[in-house]
């Protein structure tokens, strides 16, 4: 039962305490580029929880497995990136062969996934302790912070996409059109976000 409430405390701490764009200020080059769109916000938040949670077990595994057994955790950084290359490279060629519409849309953003801050954050994140137990995370829980953070970060583009689908009628003042209003719309939802920093599921 412990377990099970521990992972239930990763996962809202991933979408809601810890979200990389909105309280931890990672990954915004996506968030900003490719909320224009819900329909690119979707596929693109859609292609990070893919990647997340791929990359997430499989650093985890050569972390434990591999660079620390024989101590070179110090490559940790080129590895992990290696390995989200490769997975980047793999859901590219999936959306190029089935869904070739996506592919267009997400452009130039979705090799960037590659040097997406968050995607190599959770990856880091996976290989020290679990806030909540102080212990080191396990596979299950690498797995499910990785697929959590990737929904996290999904939810904050799709709400900041629907936002701005609706600043497109919005009369905004002319010194404010375009990125400035936006910034200041992130703004905003980052300190809504900032409430759910007293949330304690362990008290």
């Amino acid at each position: 039962m412990g377990n099970i409430a521990g992972l239930i405390g990763i996962s809202i701490g991933a979408v809601l305490i810890n979200n990389f764009v909105l309280s931890r200020f990672i990954g915004l080059c996506p968030f900003f580029g490719v909320s224009k769109k819900l329909s690119s916000a979707t596929g693109m938040g859609m292609a990070v929880i893919f990647v997340m949670g791929l990359a997430s077990s499989f650093t985890w595994l050569i972390n434990s497995f591999i660079l620390q057994p024989y101590h070179v955790e110090y490559l940790q950084t080129i590895v992990f990136i290696l390995v989200i290359a490769a997975l980047v490279q793999l859901v590219e060629m999936a959306l190029q062969k089935y869904s070739p519409s996506l592919y267009e849309a997400l452009g130039i953003y979705l090799p960037l996934i590659t040097t997406n801050c968050a995607v190599l954050g959770v990856a880091i994140i996976n290989t020290g302790l679990n806030q909540f137990t102080g212990a080191p995370f396990t596979f299950i829980e690498s797995v499910v912070n990785g697929i959590m953070s990737g929904i996290g970060f999904m939810f904050a583009l799709i709400l900041m996409a629907g936002i701005r689908e609706k600043l497109e009628l919005a009369d905004v003042p002319e010194l404010l059109d375009g990125l400035p209003i936006v910034f200041i719309t992130a703004g905003l939802m980052a300190l809504a976000f900032l409430g759910f920093s007293g949330l304690n599921f362990f008290s």
